[in-house]
């Protein structure tokens, strides 16, 4: 069986890429990094299976899932995607896809999954299947979305009380910068409020970034809702013996939040954390460390209304991340934003 493997970020590339040609009976003929260059490669060399991600440059997966159905009907499609939302899901699913995993199971799913798709039968992360997502496509969920959207993971300022825990991994400053602009820029201006645990240099940088977005930056920092601390000096209030302490942590980032909630003015006030403490702890290299902020984190979003986004300057750090290591911080997150 003859496969193409579509991600844009070469540590999961290389993970599935490998997996699937451990197979016998399965033939990687090609990795792209590209929506748009998907479907053309598809058309071209007209393959059994594609892995296919969501959050893809130029062409966002699930309108290239719908291209590659015009131009190689045969084709049977797996989405493979740390995506969680269950609408985002349906609609992958919508395309005719056959498949849906998250990237965080796909250890122990990748073989079954790819297994029951080229079988003519569906599958799904069993964390999803749980919802009814193993059921028939729903054909008026595609008419729900703005196509071009769906790629986006970093968490929206509605009143959704989901709490999310996303991840950036970032190949320079300057992607990094744009999403916190982002991220910190769109709570603040929905009246809601943020705090940004960061290096000085991408504090400093920040805050021009937020006045040109549109953001009173002195306003924020005046009423209470833009707080932004040093995340070296946050590592040292809340590490013990070089591990992130729990009732440190849990008090220092709960007593900000309540803070910063109260002089949020939003109707469904939330707070947006952007933090680079892991980052720091991971290039130190104390990844048990960075693993167990990651799971305190999770703890947080329990407890608080907030969003989460953790970055980490992979393109500033001499040497690659190691596979098993991405993986476990990918595990800890409702999703994965690579730039």
């Amino acid at each position: 069986m003859r496969v193409i493997v579509v991600e844009d970020h070469e540590k999961w590339r290389h993970f599935f890429s490998t997996a699937l040609q451990k197979q016998p009976e399965l033939q990687v003929i090609g990795e792209v990094s590209d929506g748009l260059e998907a479907v053309q490669k598809a058309q071209e060399l007209q393959p059994d299976l594609i892995l296919l991600d969501i959050g893809l440059p130029t062409l966002n997966g699930i309108e290239a899932a719908r291209r590659i159905r015009e131009v190689s009907p045969a084709s049977k499609i797996l989405f493979i995607s740390e995506n969680r939302s269950f609408d985002i899901v349906r609609e992958a699913l919508s395309t005719g896809a056959r498949g849906y995993i998250l990237k965080s199971d796909a250890a122990s799913e990748l073989m079954p999954a790819v297994k029951a798709v080229l079988e003519g039968k569906r599958f799904v992360s069993a964390s999803l299947a749980a919802h009814g997502l193993n059921g028939p496509p729903d054909p008026q969920t595609g008419a729900r979305f703005h196509r071009e959207n769906l790629a986006t993971l970093i968490p929206t300022q509605g009143v959704d009380t989901t709490s999310q825990h996303v991840v950036g991994f970032y190949s320079n400053d300057q992607r990094l910068l744009d999403d916190l602009t982002h991220f910190v820029g769109a709570a603040l201006k929905a009246g809601n409020a943020a705090i940004v645990a960061a290096t000085e240099s991408h504090r400093t940088r920040l805050l021009p970034r937020l006045q040109a977005y549109g953001v009173d930056v002195d306003a924020a920092i005046e009423h209470g809702r833009y707080i932004a601390l040093d995340a070296a000096e946050t590592l040292s209030a809340i590490m013990v013996n070089d591990l992130p302490d729990p009732v440190r942590f849990l008090e220092l980032l709960g007593d900000l939040i309540v803070a910063a909630t109260e002089a949020a003015k939003g109707k469904h006030p939330r707070v947006s954390v952007f933090g680079e403490c892991v980052h720091l702890l991971w290039a130190q290299g104390k990844v048990e460390a960075a693993i167990r902020m990651e799971k305190l984190g999770n703890k947080l979003t329990k407890i608080h209304d907030v969003d989460i986004l953790c970055g980490y300057s992979v393109g500033s750090v001499e040497g690659e991340m190691d596979d098993h290591v991405f993986q476990q911080i990918c595990a800890e997150h409702s999703a994965v934003h690579s730039r």
